[in-house]
């Protein structure tokens, strides 16, 4: 509509005041002014050589005489409101009708690769709500992108090397007595993530023994035999002793389990793994090329870095003095390796706002290295979750398990279905499947409703709630339109024409901006914007449903175009949805 109405002012600016500007500013109209489009006049007084008001009024006049679409407007200042005709809006709505999956675009098939990282977890313990906001935020973007024709792959890196996988597997050889998944009946990521914590406890009485002995906290902390152990198994690991290789791979298998059965219940997947246990030598050859270029230098001890001050950042350590490799410099050969293995456009990091630094000059370096490519790297970068009860720690154990909270919500909303009343003459495992899609719903919608930059608080109650921004009032909106559907016996038409209310032209426009939305999400790595988009499409029909007659409309045309508008309505709160990760029932 924007481009139609683009090109009816440029003819009127150039009849009227024989000036054609480059560019023209159009808004939608605030909620408190009549009309669908406001024009602002302000940069075209010199050439009217008239007031605001004046000017706006003539431009308003031209279009009503010159174009069917414009029935009226009215002028604030400089500002012209133009109301579109309704006719315009029926037939807009009309092809949006015809049209399947409006809003969709289909990814050309050798278009370029868009990567998506999220996730990334460490092999020393299960997935936390912290790695939910994560998951969540990765995998809606990766599908909005593609909803917006990009051809998109998921991956993740897993962490599973380090001193921290090394103190879960010193504290099970310690005191696991060959604990197994099977044996204990637990997930293999939670058994392992239990004996990271226990590692943590049994270290830090050690080290408060160390002090009461005498000893400094530094030196207690350094000198703890079961921190050396873990030191020393790290050493034994990066040597290949094949024992401590065996044992590694056992406890990392059962984590990938655990991670597995997560991520189904999630609904995520990816395309590709990379394992920080290969990809970490990767940056070390890059190293080397980089330090024969003088991209990177050597210091006394043998460390390398690399000098960021003439950018503002500082010197950054990408080699230790004992050659062995940090985060930075894994990160560099990981990237250089899925260049290799996709040839991608763009590639997005999801990962939390601590690491924006991290980032900054993980990008500075790749573009050092001659890597054009890392100019279209983006880190989304987001905020903490926080709970009512305050913030968690992975180390004390008091973080809260991706498991146990899915397992929470879905128990949340089995117990609000039944206190309504609302699924008698459903079978069992039908009522179960709902109970899982509104529970894990509610869940998804609640964390990406919020803008990634926020800290946000979670909280599982109001996540819940079948009134207001939330999953569940959406979904229940979405079956409030699929039961009209199973209660009209005939076939669907849509009347050629029809005199629509302005309800109803207010809920097309709403449908009409679909592919605007996802753009603007896709471009700006917000799966918020499309969550408030169908919680506001969502507030517009329940209102029209309250209000009018549908299956009981005075006529046949009637009932056949609002069935018409509340299946597009419909359609567009599944696509909505899907593109968030949230699946939406039938009936509810």
């Amino acid at each position: 509509m924007k481009e139609i109405l683009e090109k009816e002012i440029l003819d009127a600016l150039n009849e009227l005041y024989q000036h054609t500007p480059s560019s023209i500013d159009l808004q939608k109209t605030r909620k408190d002014f009549e009309g669908d489009i406001t024009l602002v006049v302000f940069p075209f007084l010199s050439c009217s050589k008239k007031s605001p008001e004046k000017t706006a009024n003539e431009i308003g006049e031209y279009l009503i005489a010159k174009s069917i679409k414009i029935d009226k407007f009215n002028v604030v200042k400089g500002f012209l409101n133009i109301s579109i005709s309704f006719a315009f809006w029926y037939n807009k709505f009309k092809e949006i009708y015809n049209t399947p999956n409006f809003g969709i675009k289909k990814p050309e098939k050798y278009s370029p690769v868009f990567l998506i990282e999220y996730s990334s977890p460490n092999t020393n313990k299960p997935l936390h709500l912290g790695h939910i906001r994560n998951i969540l935020l990765g995998y809606s973007i990766s599908k909005i992108i593609n909803a917006s024709g990009k051809n998109v792959k998921k991956v993740q890196v897993i962490n599973d090397r380090g001193i921290h996988i090394c103190k879960s597997m010193v504290a099970w050889q310690l005191y696991g007595n060959n604990e197994t998944p099977k044996s204990s009946g637990l997930k293999g990521d939670h058994l392992v993530g239990k004996y990271y914590v226990l590692f943590e406890k049994k270290y830090r009485q050690e080290v408060d023994t160390l002090i009461n002995k005498g000893y400094q906290k530094e030196k207690a902390e350094r000198e703890a035999s079961i921190f050396l152990k873990a030191q020393n198994m790290l050493l034994e690991w990066e040597r290949r002793n094949p024992e401590v290789i065996a044992l590694w791979d056992k406890m990392n298998s059962w984590v990938y389990d655990g991670f597995e059965a997560t991520y189904e219940r999630l609904g995520v997947n990816f395309d590709k793994d990379y394992y920080e246990s290969n990809t970490y030598v990767l940056g070390k050859k890059v190293v080397e090329e980089g330090l024969e270029r003088g991209v990177f230098f050597k210091k006394k001890d043998g460390s390398v870095w690399i000098d960021l001050s003439k950018e503002g950042l500082d010197e950054k350590i990408i080699l230790r003095s004992d050659g062995t490799a940090v985060y930075i410099t894994q990160d560099i050969g990981t990237a250089i390796q899925r260049y290799i293995d996709f040839s991608f456009s763009n590639m997005v990091y999801t990962v939390g706002n601590e690491q924006d630094y991290h980032f900054k000059v993980l990008f500075l370096i790749l573009e050092k290295l001659g890597y054009t490519w890392a100019k279209k790297c983006y880190h989304l970068s987001y905020g903490m979750v926080d709970l009512p009860s305050g913030r968690m720690k992975s180390r004390e154990g008091t973080v809260v398990d991706a498991d146990d909270l899915m397992e929470e919500m879905v128990n949340t909303s089995t117990n609000i279905a039944n206190d309504l009343g609302k699924l008698e003459g459903v079978s069992k495992s039908d009522a179960n499947i709902l109970y899982e899609t509104v529970g894990l719903g509610a869940l998804k919608y609640f964390i990406l409703k919020v803008d990634p930059k926020k800290r946000m608080l979670f909280n599982p109650d109001e996540s819940v709630d079948f009134n207001g921004n939330t999953g569940p009032f959406i979904q229940y909106t979405y079956a409030r339109i699929k039961s009209l559907e199973r209660n009209y016996k005939n076939e669907v038409l849509i009347p050629e024409s029809i005199n629509i209310l302005f309800s109803e032209k207010e809920i097309i426009k709403k449908i009409s901006m679909f592919p605007e939305v996802i753009n603007e999400s896709a471009n700006s790595f917000t799966p918020a914007i499309i969550a408030n988009y169908v919680y506001e499409l969502s507030k517009l029909y329940n209102n029209y449903y309250q209000s009018i007659s549908i299956l009981n409309a005075k006529d046949l045309d009637l009932i056949n175009f609002r069935l018409c508008l509340s299946l597009k309505v419909g359609e567009t709160i599944k696509n909505s949805m899907n593109l968030l990760g949230v699946d939406v029932p039938n009936r509810m």
